[in-house]
């Protein structure tokens, strides 16, 4: 291992943890990059850097196996802990013809929903024994985050076995009253849909799907939550009827209305979540949340998904949450600009409307 690129490594981790970024990029042809806030920036006085370099670096991060991986299908996941202090998600590909690399800092302690400044409502999702529960919303936009701040009220709270199955493992738990399993994609397990089918002779209660990814680990995940378990999983949708039809849609068309008769027998609720550039600097969470009650239901049976906002933004009293309001007010209480808020909203004369009310 060459020394001087291993400092050099190190430094750029280092740099990442300490200046407070989300993450950091190694492309060939700039400097190392960090995003902050949402901006790149560069590390100052940092060379230009050469493919060489990059695939230097990356040697240093990957054994003979997941090399092979890499070369074979021209990216690859993987979690790294940095000195025993930080982990990264890091993922490693392939532009044209040059090696490349991505990291995302994972913090070291799961937040509460008070300190990730969400709403209290989404407790309840950690109370029901069986269903469906979705976390959407672009990425890097603090999916996994919201996962696993709801999984571990589970493991403080109730005695039951989870299980959890990522694309790589981020979030570390500390078991508590639960037995907490977390299996690795291509380390303890080979796809999402075969962990999800183990994991129905595992006496599990709670299952943790990083992603639903393909319409085989929809399907497992859909019949995991009929049997009688508490299925967690993240889409990336924009709200809960893009999301239900999403779904829906991935089924070929003589499926589709089982489906939806199965997705509203199941179905818990959707959470939609942004992450706005607060004022001042940082971001803040802003979620909407759909919780799945009897005229959703029925929505979904009959095909009429277009109507789900209505129903959301008329049912605040059964914990409701419509993202226009949410963006509204933290625009009346100076969180965020306007213009932030206009970006992200579902309908722009609805949010300005809010405001000025």
């Amino acid at each position: 291992m060459d020394a001087n690129l291993n400092l050099k490594l190190k430094k750029y981790f280092t740099e990442t943890a300490v200046s407070g970024a989300s993450d950091l990029h190694l492309s060939v042809g700039r400097s190392p990059t960090l995003r902050i806030d949402g901006k790149l920036a560069e590390i100052n006085e940092e060379k230009v850097l050469t493919p060489e370099l990059i695939e230097g670096f990356i040697d240093i991060l990957l054994d003979k196996k997941r090399k092979d991986l890499y070369l074979r299908h021209k990216s690859l996941d993987f979690s790294y802990e940095f000195e025993g202090k930080v982990r990264f998600r890091v993922n490693v590909y392939f532009q044209r013809g040059y090696m490349s690399l991505a990291a995302r800092l994972i913090p070291n302690q799961i937040l509460n929903l008070e300190k990730l400044a969400l709403p209290q409502e989404l407790e309840e999702f950690t109370k029901a024994s069986q269903g469906l529960v979705l976390v959407v919303g672009p990425t890097g936009h603090g999916k996994t985050t919201t996962l696993a701040a709801l999984v571990d009220i589970i493991n403080h709270t109730y005695n039951k076995h989870i299980i959890t199955v990522e694309d790589p493992i981020e979030y570390l738990f500390s078991q508590d009253k639960c037995i907490v399993d977390q299996r690795e994609l291509y380390q303890d397990t080979n796809s999402f849909p075969e962990s999800l089918r183990s994991a129905l002779r595992e006496d599990m209660d709670v299952i943790m799907v990083g992603e639903m990814r393909d319409l085989e680990t929809i399907a497992m995940a859909i019949t995991v939550a009929e049997t009688g378990h508490l299925v967690f999983s993240t889409l990336h949708t924009n709200n809960a009827s893009e999301t239900i039809d999403r779904v829906i849609d991935v089924f070929s068309s003589h499926q589709q209305n089982q489906i939806r008769v199965q997705l509203a027998n199941i179905l818990l609720g959707v959470v939609s979540q942004r992450l706005v550039p607060r004022i001042g600097g940082g971001r803040v969470p802003v979620a909407e949340i759909m919780i799945v009650n009897a005229a959703i239901r029925n929505l979904i049976r009959e095909n009429k998904t277009h109507q789900i906002n209505t129903v959301i933004q008329t049912s605040a009293e059964r914990g409701m949450v419509p993202l226009d309001k949410s963006l509204a007010e933290l625009v009346k209480t100076g969180e965020i600009l306007m213009s932030d808020a206009l970006l992200y909203a579902n309908d722009k004369e609805g949010l300005q409307s809010l405001v000025r009310n």
